[in-house]
């Protein structure tokens, strides 16, 4: 049975037998039977023998410290076993009783532990002290991480016997040589991020290249001291991820952080990777114009700026749709998939987003909370739309525990930007409510304050976001059947309509108040009609709105033309010939004056819409037109007018026709001239 068990031992590596002892240790409890004893010895036999075949630099006094580590553990419950552990070991091998009678009679593994220790210092301290990076040479590199592995090993196993002083002694050294080793690793660490940086040049995106790094500067390095910070390409293919780092640079920083994380510094590796990393970031983002909290008193002056919010957007789709899952890419890859790293990974890449997306957070953060002022609404909603469209890449990249607060503030930005806006609808009713009545619109033209509100309601319903906005305010309480979009369009437009009757009052003529009611309703009809605006309003708001300018129709026929139709009303009563000529001379008489007065006042009154203008022109000549002549006929009948009638009559039919064809012919302007 031994020698194939020998046989079989004679393939591991002293790291195995150590491994070996140490499972053996935890079975301590059971090992109390002469049986065990005695399997306690074959054991013992074949894995010395088998550790002296195999011996390394150190190895005896590791397993000096090994055999005394189990010896000790087993006689805090047998001290007689303790002493046969030790026992078989010294009479194993006469080069070991010396040194184990040292053990047995008190002098603890501390002697051990510190020719360890001296060795390892030995070896760790011509790296440490070297001036030129280790990492220029592969074997050197390999070397002082063979070592590190050796001094983190040391360390964990002699954690154990902490309690005895001798051991405590030794163990702070070998802290502090660790954390010399670990500054010297911190350093190799930034300086491959910044050599590596500087040697890559190439996208990648899905296997294949697709753009290039840029250095501010053309001159040649071959060393790593003062190296300009890379930059990303400018790029118009959102969907592409960047190899910052070539492969060989990236499995490099892995075998460091791998260590450091193990040795317990892996936010120390994180903040220095993150460093760097950042610097990277920030380059790249000030060549696409944003330059963040470097410029932010001009952001802050300039933050309606269309320029600004154009250089903005580029910045932070850039960001979030390429530089951010790029590095988050590059962190799993530097500090590994596993549970053990997932931790150091996460805070190197929120420290290295945290500085540019609260920059590029706060600019959004500006706009959201600048003035309500209507004309702002569609700068807004630029940004608005910005962020909505991110929001799945920011709950994505953000979502661990480090990264969270980014995502939060990034859903509060986007819930201020959404109140902001919806701030601005109610600004706009503010607005229309209180511009005054002061003065009328020349000619009973369309009033400025229609014309902006109607042809703002239809640009801002053109934007599929805006009824989002108001979608995500929606009380659930509360049920209807129009969206909340509808509602805020539908009483925004009772405002305005009430603001117009006010400024119709204006106007002392009756017929020009319904003529600029006419004009400024059907403007409201025509913009509203086969339009996203109208959808929101519904066909049955328009089709009252549509009636309101008939009713405004029929009301200036009315006040306009109804004394001049009653002029010319014929008196059927069987007055003398006398008496008759008489009243149809004063009838026409009257006509005359009346029909010049009209015309010359309308023929300066304002009707925007053609189709409105032809309508109101064929409907007076219909009423107008027949009754003249009816009257004509009756004025040429009388026999003592008979042939003189033409000496009285100033008007021809053909003459009322074109006179009525120039009503409406106005240019009016909205700073003055005639009621």
């Amino acid at each position: 049975m031994i020698p194939i068990i020998k046989q079989i031992v004679h393939c591991f590596s002293t790291a195995f037998f150590l491994r070996n002892f140490f499972i053996f240790c935890n079975y301590k409890s059971h090992i109390k039977s002469q049986h065990n004893h005695i399997r306690i010895q074959y054991f013992l036999c074949f894995t010395v023998e088998t550790h002296f075949l195999i011996m390394t630099e150190n190895g005896e006094e590791k397993l000096i410290a090994v055999a005394r580590h189990i010896a000790k553990t087993l006689g805090h419950t047998d001290n007689a076993m303790a002493d046969d552990i030790l026992q078989i070991f010294s009479n194993f091998d006469g080069r070991l009783r010396e040194k184990l009678n040292e053990n047995l009679s008190g002098n603890d593994g501390g002697a051990a532990l510190d020719q360890t220790l001296k060795n390892l210092d030995r070896r760790i301290s011509r790296f440490i002290t070297v001036d030129q990076p280790i990492w220029t040479d592969s074997a050197d590199a390999s070397s002082f991480l063979d070592a590190v592995d050796e001094l983190v090993a040391v360390i964990r196993d002699w954690n154990a016997m902490a309690d005895d002083k001798s051991v405590t002694s030794c163990l702070d050294r070998a802290e502090d040589l660790l954390q010399q080793c670990m500054f010297r690793l911190e350093e190799e660490f930034k300086l491959l991020i910044e050599r590596g940086g500087v040697e890559s040049s190439d996208y990648a995106a899905g296997g294949g290249g697709g753009g290039g790094y840029s250095d501010s500067d053309d001159e040649e390095d071959d060393g790593f001291d003062d190296v300009d910070i890379p930059v990303a390409d400018l790029v118009s293919d959102y969907n592409i991820t960047i190899d910052a780092l070539p492969s060989g640079t990236i499995a490099d920083l892995h075998e460091i952080s791998k260590r450091m994380v193990a040795a317990g510094y892996g936010k120390e590796c994180s903040l220095a990777y993150s460093t760097c990393r950042r610097d990277f970031l920030e380059e790249s983002l000030s060549r696409l114009g944003f330059l963040g909290l470097q410029n932010s008193s001009k952001a802050l002056e300039d933050d309606d700026n269309d320029v600004e919010i154009e250089k903005w957007i580029k910045a932070i789709n850039m960001a979030v749709r390429v530089f951010y899952p790029s590095e988050r890419r590059l962190c799993d890859r530097v500090f590994g998939y596993s549970s053990a790293t997932a931790a150091a990974a996460d805070l190197a890449f929120m420290d290295i987003c945290r500085v540019s997306t609260k920059e590029l957070l706060n600019f959004a953060n500006g706009i959201a909370m600048g003035s309500r002022a209507p004309e702002r609404l569609f700068k807004i909603l630029d940004v608005y739309e910005a962020v909505k469209d991110l929001s799945p890449e920011f709950e994505l990249l953000f979502s661990d525990q480090y990264c969270l607060f980014l995502r939060n503030e990034a859903m509060g930005v986007w819930k201020r930007l959404a109140e902001s806006i919806r701030g601005i609808f109610m600004e706009l009713e503010n607005l229309i409510r209180r511009d005054p009545a002061k003065s009328a619109v020349p000619g009973g033209g369309l009033h400025p304050i229609t014309r902006y509100v109607m042809n703002y309601l239809r640009a801002a319903c053109s934007r599929p976001t805006l009824e989002q906005v108001f979608d995500d305010n929606l009380d659930p309480s509360q049920s209807s059947s129009s969206s909340p979009l509808s509602l805020q369009i539908s009483w925004i437009m009772e405002v305005l309509e009430t603001n117009l009757e006010s400024k119709s009052k204006i106007y002392r003529d009756p017929a020009l108040s319904s003529v600029f009611m006419m004009n400024n309703f059907r403007y409201i009809v025509k913009k509203a009609k086969n339009d996203e605006l109208g959808s929101l309003l519904g066909d049955d708001w328009i089709r009252k709105q549509t009636a309101k300018v008939r009713q405004h129709h029929l009301n200036y026929q009315r006040t306009s033309w109804h004394k001049i139709l009653n002029t010319l009303k014929l008196d059927n009563s069987n007055l003398s010939s006398n008496l008759a000529s008489r009243s149809l001379k004063d009838k026409l008489k009257q006509f005359n004056s009346q029909f010049e007065e009209i015309c010359r006042t309308q023929s300066t009154w304002v009707i925007f819409d053609e189709q409105l203008r032809d309508e109101l022109k064929v409907s007076v000549a219909g009423n107008l037109v027949p009754a003249y002549r009816n009257f004509l006929g009756r004025f040429h009948n009388l026999q003592d007018i008979g042939k003189y009638a033409d000496k009285h009559v100033k008007f021809t039919i053909e003459e009322v026709e074109a006179r009525i064809d120039d009503l409406f012919q106005g240019t009016a302007v909205a700073s003055g001239g005639r009621k």
